[in-house]
């Protein structure tokens, strides 16, 4: 039987049902808990031969989809119930395996730690493509389906209480925003746990988002993320960076956009050599200029945690 099929049978095995759906949320770090993924850029591999160096649990777990909605014109949001053994940090990633496709698919969950928690589910933003997994997503996949899921990944964010704090700056440039709106989340469920507990839990610092793409119409989870911004506006910014908008922007988004990329005075408002650790994902090419900028601003090579998609 080949892989996908051992995995569709495991998966029929268990009873998955799919928790009501609800408000996302998120989590925090320190030095000992950061992790650094440095990968080269290679469209041709797949994405278990590109990954095969990072770390993987052991365990596959079946899963079973529980919602679809469209996010934007291009990109599907999968919502997705799983074995209550399934857990995984802040920023990882999912091998993905479909039955009856051969090809393994790598997405980054969307959601927080927080959510499965709670209701037992994760979610992922897919955007379209004619790579048989995400074509499969948008082609194929309904309410129902069984998948397989293996969790992976050295770029992620998983504070312990006794961490000390840190400044975070998440640079996003397209659907790279996806791991990074997981950390962001995170954050925000870790908001919330000190909130209740009076602020004896965790040593929070503050984050803020630099988020790039086309227009505001590929801007994905904008809205929930400017609702976290507001309820927690000491802790919590974020800017929308859009390079091709041809269209008069809503009103309620203005406060949060500029025009144009992602430029050097916009990061060094928000690195402190001593304070920052900056999450950046997105093309490749944007890595790399973002990350030489916030060196020649004086941030440790070792202070910025990279994750490069294809």
């Amino acid at each position: 039987m080949s892989v996908p099929g051992i995995l569709v049978s495991a998966a029929r095995s268990f009873s998955l049902t799919c928790p009501s759906a609800s408000l996302l949320r998120s989590r925090l770090l320190g030095a000992s808990s950061i992790k650094r993924r440095n990968m080269t850029s290679r469209r041709q591999m797949d994405h278990l031969e590109r990954t095969a160096s990072n770390s993987r649990q052991n365990a596959l777990y079946p899963a079973k989809v529980c919602g679809i909605i469209n996010e934007s014109e291009t990109v599907k949001r999968l919502r997705i119930a799983v074995h209550p053994d399934f857990s995984f940090k802040a920023g990882q990633w999912v091998d993905f395996f479909i039955p009856g496709v051969e090809k393994v698919g790598g997405f980054s969950m969307c959601s927080s730690p927080g959510l499965l928690q709670r209701e037992g589910v994760i979610e992922l933003a897919v955007k379209y493509s004619k790579h048989p997994p995400a074509h499969w997503i948008h082609t194929t996949c309904t309410l129902g389906s069984h998948v397989a899921m293996r969790v992976g990944g050295d770029f992620f964010f998983d504070p312990s209480p006794t961490d000390s704090s840190v400044d975070l700056l998440l640079v996003a440039g397209g659907v790279g925003i996806n791991p990074l709106y997981s950390i962001l989340l995170h954050m925000t469920d870790l908001l919330h746990v000190n909130h209740a507990s009076g602020g004896r839990d965790y040593n929070i610092g503050s984050t803020h988002l630099c988020y790039s793409a086309k227009n505001t119409q590929e801007l994905l989870f904008k809205r929930s993320i400017m609702e976290a911004c507001q309820e927690f506006p000491d802790k919590l910014s974020c800017d929308f960076h859009v390079t091709q908008q041809s269209t008069d922007v809503d009103s309620h988004l203005q406060p949060f956009i500029k025009h144009g990329r992602i430029t050097e005075e916009q990061l060094r408002t928000h690195v402190d050599p001593q304070r920052t650790l900056c999450y950046l994902c997105g093309p490749p090419p944007m890595i790399e200029a973002v990350s030489k900028t916030l060196m020649e601003l004086g941030l440790p090579k070792d202070r910025i945690i990279f994750e490069k998609w294809w």
